[in-house]
C-alpha cells in the first residue's frame, strides 16, 4: 500500500507443518465459526499431576462451574457403596472443559487433544444434553453412550439489585419482551425513572460454544411464539425480528459469562457503577450463585482460598414466559481410549450421582437436585438472590433441527460489528513458539483464521505497529485494510496478512497506536453496532510519547462522555511472556473491554478464536 511500507529483508520463514492439535483445531474453528480457548485445569490437585494411585483413573470433561462439586462428589463416591462393588478402585479426576468445545472435540474424529493421555476423558458432562445431542446427531450416538441429567439448573437473567428492583423485583413478573422493549426503547432507563443509567444493555454469551447463550436464543423464540411447548423451526423463522431487536441491545457477545461478571466484579469492588458497563446478564442461576459468594468465574477454589462476596450482589430475574435448564448430563463416552475397566467405573459413578448421599451434596454448590424433596438450602434464598419457588415454567429443550436452526439465525441477526485488529510487528515478533512458527506466523495465522467469523456486512480493519513505519494514522502505524464492511475482501484480506511477514520489525509503540486506533474508531463508532478494537501485543512500551496514564485518562474520558450510545472497546491479547499484562488490562478496563492471557503463545490460535468470539 502506497504510504503504508511493510517491508523486511529477511528471507521468508517458510511454514512448517503444524502439529495435530492446532490443525484439528484449525479445521473446527474454520467449520463452525469462532471458539474459545480449551482448558484443562484439573481440580483435584490444582496442576494436572496425574499421578497413579492404584486406582482406575476416570476423568470427567466438565463445564466450568462443576468442577468443585465434582470434587467432593468423587470423595464422596470413595465410600460408597457404588465404588465398593467395583472389582478395583477408581479416583474420579474431574477436568475443565467447555461444553461447546468438549462438543467440538469430540464430533472432529480425532483423538481428544491433549498431549498427557492420561487426561483424556472417560466420562462427559456438558452443561446440557443438548450438546450431546449435537454429537449424537454429527458424529455418532455410540460416542455419548446414554447420558443421563444427575443436576440441573435454571437460565436466567442476572441484574444488580437495584436495577431489578427499580423493575419491580421480586414481587412482579418480568418477562423477555419487559427486557426487549427497554432494549428497544431510545431512553433506555429513563422509560422507568432512571435516567442517569443511560441505555439498558445484556450480555449474553456465543451459542456456537456455550449454553447460556443457546438457550437464551431458544427462550427468545419461544417468548415471541408465546408458546412453553413444542417449539419449531418455523417459529424461530418467524421470531427473526424479535431476537434481533434483542440482539441491539448485546454489549459484546462473551465466550464466557464468567469474564463478564468478572468484569462486572471488579466494577463492584472498586466502587464504580456496574451500570456503565451491562444492565442483565443471561446467565445460569448457579453462576450468580458463584458471583455472590464472590467468586464471578466460577473457577476452581483452592484450599485456603478466600472468597469475597461483591459490594451489591446478583439477583435473578426468572422470565415470565419460563426459562430453559442446563440438565448437566453424565456419560461415559464410547471412544476407542476408553478402556473396559474405566467404562465399568465411570458407570459406577454415574450411578452414585443419582442416590440420596450425592443429590443431598448438590444444593452445597448451587445446583438444584433432581429430587424436589431434597433441601436445597442457604443458598437459594432471597438473600443472596434466588427465588426458590422460580422459575414457574420449564420451557422444554426442542428438537435437533430446531435447535440448528436457531443458531443458524443468529449467525444471521446477532448485532453487527466494527472491528479493528491492532497487531504488534516489533523485533520480538520473530521468537520461536515451540511449535516450528514464529510468533509474527501465529499472530498471522490466527488473525487469518478468526476472519472466518466475520459476515460480508460487518466492518474490518487491519493496521500494525512498530517504530519507522509511517501512514495516515501516523507515525508507527501501517494500515494493511482500512475499516470498512468486509463484503467479498475474505480471501484478499488474508493474503495481505502475509504481507506483514516481510515488514521492517523495530521498537514497540503500543500506546501510541492504541491512541490512533482508538481516535479512528471512536470517531466512526455507530450505535447499533459492536464498536472494538483488538491489539496483540508480546512485550512492553518501548517508543510511545504518549504515557500509559495519559492513555487510560485519553480513553476512559472518551467511554464516560458521550460514548454510552457508541462505545469504543479495547480487547487486548498478552501474547507470549514478556507481554505487559498489567498495562495491557488497565487499557482493557479502561474502556469496558477484557485482556486475554496468550501466555502460553502456541495457543495463539485459540485465544485469537476466543476474543473473536465477543464479536
Amino acid at each position: 500500500m502506497p504510504g503504508d511500507p511493510l517491508r523486511n529483508d529477511a528471507p521468508l520463514r517458510p511454514k512448517r507443518r503444524r502439529a495435530l492439535i492446532a490443525t484439528a483445531l484449525a479445521a473446527s474453528l474454520a467449520m463452525l465459526a469462532g471458539c474459545f480457548p480449551i482448558s484443562f485445569d484439573d481440580g483435584s490437585d490444582g496442576g494436572g499431576d496425574f499421578a497413579d494411585d492404584g486406582c482406575t483413573s476416570v476423568v470427567v470433561a466438565t463445564s466450568s462451574e462443576k468442577v468443585n462439586m465434582l470434587d467432593a462428589l468423587a470423595d464422596a463416591f470413595k465410600e460408597s457403596p457404588e465404588m465398593a462393588a467395583l472389582d478395583t478402585c477408581a479416583t474420579i479426576r474431574p477436568i475443565d472443559v467447555s461444553s461447546g468445545n468438549g462438543a467440538r472435540f469430540l464430533s472432529s474424529g480425532e483423538d481428544w487433544p491433549d498431549d498427557d493421555v492420561r487426561r483424556w476423558p472417560t466420562m462427559w458432562s456438558p452443561a446440557s444434553t443438548v450438546w450431546t445431542d449435537r454429537v449424537a446427531a454429527a458424529a455418532s450416538p455410540s460416542l455419548v453412550g446414554e447420558p443421563e441429567s444427575f443436576t440441573h439448573t435454571p437460565i436466567i437473567f442476572g441484574m444488580p439489585e437495584t436495577m431489578a428492583r427499580a423493575l419491580g423485583w421480586p414481587d412482579a413478573e418480568i418477562s423477555i419482551t419487559d427486557l426487549a422493549a427497554l432494549c428497544a426503547d431510545p431512553e433506555g432507563w429513563a422509560s422507568v425513572g432512571k435516567p442517569l443509567w443511560g441505555s439498558f444493555k445484556i450480555s449474553k454469551t456465543n451459542p456456537n460454544t456455550s449454553t447460556t447463550g443457546l438457550s437464551t436464543i431458544l427462550m427468545q423464540s419461544y417468548e415471541a411464539a408465546d408458546k412453553t411447548a413444542d417449539l419449531t423451526a418455523a417459529d424461530v423463522t418467524d421470531a427473526a425480528e424479535f431476537s434481533r431487536i434483542f440482539e441491539e441491545c448485546v454489549i459484546h457477545y462473551g465466550d464466557t459469562t464468567g469474564k463478564v461478571l468478572t468484569r462486572l466484579y471488579d466494577e463492584a469492588q472498586s466502587g464504580t457503577s456496574g451500570s456503565g458497563y451491562v444492565s442483565a446478564v443471561a446467565l445460569e442461576e448457579t453462576s450468580l450463585i458463584n458471583y455472590n459468594l464472590g467468586n464471578p468465574d466460577s473457577h476452581t477454589v483452592q484450599p485456603g482460598e478466600t472468597l469475597t462476596p461483591p459490594r451489591e450482589k446478583l439477583v435473578a430475574v426468572y422470565p415470565a414466559g419460563g426459562s430453559m435448564w442446563s440438565d448437566n448430563p453424565i456419560t461415559v463416552l464410547g471412544a476407542s481410549w476408553v478402556t473396559a475397566e474405566q467404562a465399568t467405573a465411570g458407570e459406577a459413578f454415574a450411578r452414585f450421582l443419582q442416590t440420596d448421599t450425592a443429590q443431598g451434596i448438590l444444593p452445597e454448590f448451587g445446583f438444584r437436585p433432581l429430587d424436589e424433596s431434597v433441601p436445597l438450602g442457604d443458598l437459594f434464598t432471597v438473600e443472596n438472590g434466588i427465588v426458590a419457588e422460580q422459575p414457574a415454567t420449564t420451557l422444554p429443550k426442542p428438537e435437533v433441527a430446531v435447535v440448528s436452526a436457531a443458531i443458524d439465525q443468529w449467525t444471521e441477526i446477532r448485532k453487527p460489528s466494527s472491528v479493528l485488529e491492532l497487531i504488534d510487528i516489533s523485533g520480538s515478533m520473530d521468537e520461536e513458539i515451540g511449535d516450528g512458527r514464529s510468533k509474527l506466523d501465529g499472530a498471522i495465522e490466527g488473525a487469518q483464521t478468526t476472519l472466518a467469523h466475520f459476515r460480508r456486512t460487518d466492518e474490518v480493519g487491519v493496521w500494525a505497529f512498530t517504530t519507522g513505519l509511517s501512514s495516515s494514522a501516523g507515525a508507527g502505524v501501517g494500515i494493511l485494510r482500512e475499516v470498512s464492511p468486509l463484503g467479498s475482501d475474505l480471501e484478499q484480506l488474508q493474503s495481505s496478512l502475509d504481507d506483514l511477514r516481510f515488514a521492517d520489525r523495530e521498537g514497540t509503540p503500543l500506546y501510541d497506536a492504541i491512541a490512533a486506533a482508538y481516535d479512528e474508531m471512536t470517531a466512526r463508532a455507530e450505535p447499533g453496532r459492536i464498536n472494538a478494537i483488538v491489539v496483540l501485543s508480546d512485550g512492553q512500551d518501548t517508543d510511545s510519547r504518549i504515557s500509559l496514564d495519559s492513555l487510560v485518562a485519553k480513553i476512559g474520558t472518551a467511554s464516560r462522555e458521550g460514548g454510552d450510545d457508541a462505545p469504543v472497546r479495547i480487547f487486548p491479547i498478552a501474547y507470549g511472556e514478556g507481554a505487559d499484562t498489567n498495562a495491557l488490562a488497565r487499557i482493557a478496563e479502561a474502556t469496558g473491554g477484557q485482556w486475554f492471557d496468550a501466555s502460553d503463545a502456541a495457543k495463539i490460535d485459540l485465544v485469537f478464536a476466543s476474543v473473536i468470539n465477543n464479536f
